[in-house]
């Protein structure tokens, strides 16, 4: 009994904490510890956003993250990089935006892919542009003017934007498909509205 009474609260300890980081693969945690990523709690207001997977020109809305991550079938943790746990609070100015690259693991038996996810729930879609304009400069209008205007009215239609979702990794690896073609042809997540044509989507 007494050989049982340390494992038995550890096993406390370790509901207590709710902490998917101690529960992570060997696999994962290697992973986690070469790109020097830490667990993270996001904010409610990332998670509530909906988003987009397309850096360059989106065609579809795609509902909350939250609803995102707890759609996907393997344990999953939101990690960041440990200077994201000291960052600033409110929407930033021109200089220092308010967007931060946050990392959803899905930690699978046969994989480990993380969702890397760009937090601009700080940001309106003209800070969206704007921010672009200062690497962009003269391009950034014809390359983005047309996504802003989309974004603009699905704002209009209760549809704005918290988040993108930039890039996918299998195993370290980046996947070569778009994360827009990822989500609607291998995990078949429906979007929610279509910017192209300006409306919401049907569940």
């Amino acid at each position: 009994m007494q050989r049982l009474l340390p494992i038995f609260l550890g096993l406390l300890l370790w509901v207590g904490t709710g902490s998917a980081a101690v529960a992570a693969s060997p696999k994962a945690a290697a992973q986690r510890q070469s790109n020097g990523l830490t667990a993270f709690t996001p904010t409610e207001k990332f998670l509530a956003g909906n988003f987009v997977a397309d850096e360059m020109n989106p065609a579809f809305i795609f509902g909350t993250v939250k609803a995102f991550a707890t759609s996907r079938k393997c344990p999953t943790t939101w990690l960041a990089e440990a200077g994201t746990k000291t960052r600033p609070a409110g929407p930033g100015t021109p200089d220092q935006p308010a967007e931060y690259t946050l990392y959803l693991e899905e930690d699978c038996p046969d994989k480990v892919v993380y969702y890397v996810f760009i937090d601009q729930s700080g940001l309106t879609p003209q800070q969206w542009i704007e921010w672009r304009e200062k690497f962009a400069k003269t391009k950034a209008e014809p390359m983005y003017g047309s996504t802003k205007s989309k974004l603009d009215t699905a704002c209009t239609a209760g549809c704005g934007v918290g988040a993108e979702l930039r890039f996918v990794q299998v195993n370290g690896d980046l996947m070569a498909k778009s994360p827009e073609a990822f989500l609607l042809q291998d995990l078949k997540f429906a979007p929610i509205y279509d910017l192209n044509k300006g409306q919401k989507l049907s569940k």
